[in-house]
């Protein structure tokens, strides 16, 4: 690290879990954000203000007035722009130091493995089941580390998929057969905060999973209610039946 680098990175550095080795595995580290929204803008502040060496971020709309309320990456000024480019700019405005890539485009399974294939953790922000099952059967196949979030109206839910891992369940242990004909945040509403608050923790978590900081969230389910500030935390098991971990099940 240079002068400026261990000056910035001070904090993280002087912290006992984290260190000078864990600083560099978070300097050596690629991070791929699916979605620069809602849950994806502060992921995408708080990942680069800790020194992800390299941030992709996928997304392939463009910031509307609606999303001010709480997509915090984006700003007035930059409704009608790609919320990659918007989200980029906010990155390196608190890190000109690292790299942010911007891809403006909509992931699916034909492109997945691409965009995804050389990250050292995944980060899904996005919005419906769809993406989410891409994401997610990609990375049990790249066997990448997957951080996952929602929310919706006063609730959220959280979870670490360690893909990297045989005994690790996945995201469709989770959510076998969902569609997405359900309820939607344009549908329901979401309150700000809460998003931000998911966000965050999807971010803390990754920075987890890569510096090895404490324990992450794999194997369980984190739901918070913010109507009443509370969290309740379920054991997520591995289904023998799952259709896309479960032949890797010991």
């Amino acid at each position: 690290m240079n002068d400026d680098q261990l000056l910035r990175y001070s904090r993280h550095i002087n912290l006992p879990e984290i260190g000078f080795e864990g600083q560099q595995a978070l300097l050596n580290s690629h991070v791929v954000v699916v979605g620069a929204g809602g849950l994806g803008s502060p992921i995408a502040l708080y990942l680069a203000a800790a020194g992800v060496g390299q941030l992709s971020l996928i997304d392939f709309d463009s910031v509307d007035v609606s999303n001010l309320q709480r997509q915090v990456a984006h700003a007035n000024s930059d409704v009608g722009s790609a919320k990659v480019e918007s989200a980029r700019d906010s990155a390196l405005a608190i890190n000109p130091s690292i790299v942010v890539n911007a891809h403006n485009t909509k992931l699916d399974l034909s492109n997945a493995a691409e965009l995804l294939g050389n990250a050292t953790v995944v980060v899904d922000a996005s919005d419906n089941f769809s993406v989410r099952y891409a994401v997610n059967d990609t990375c049990v196949a790249l066997k990448i580390p997957l951080v996952s979030a929602a929310a919706i109206r006063l609730e959220g839910q959280l979870s670490v998929f360690r893909n990297d891992r045989d005994d690790s369940p996945c995201y469709r242990c989770l959510h076998p057969n969902a569609t997405d004909q359900g309820d939607s945040c344009s549908q329901s509403g979401v309150l700000g905060p809460v998003v931000g608050v998911m966000g965050t923790l999807q971010a803390l978590e990754t920075i987890k999973v890569i510096t090895g900081c404490g324990e992450d969230m794999s194997g369980q389910l984190l739901l918070f209610d913010a109507s009443c500030c509370e969290w309740t935390k379920m054991r997520l098991n591995k289904r023998s039946d799952c259709a896309i971990c479960a032949p890797r099940a010991i």
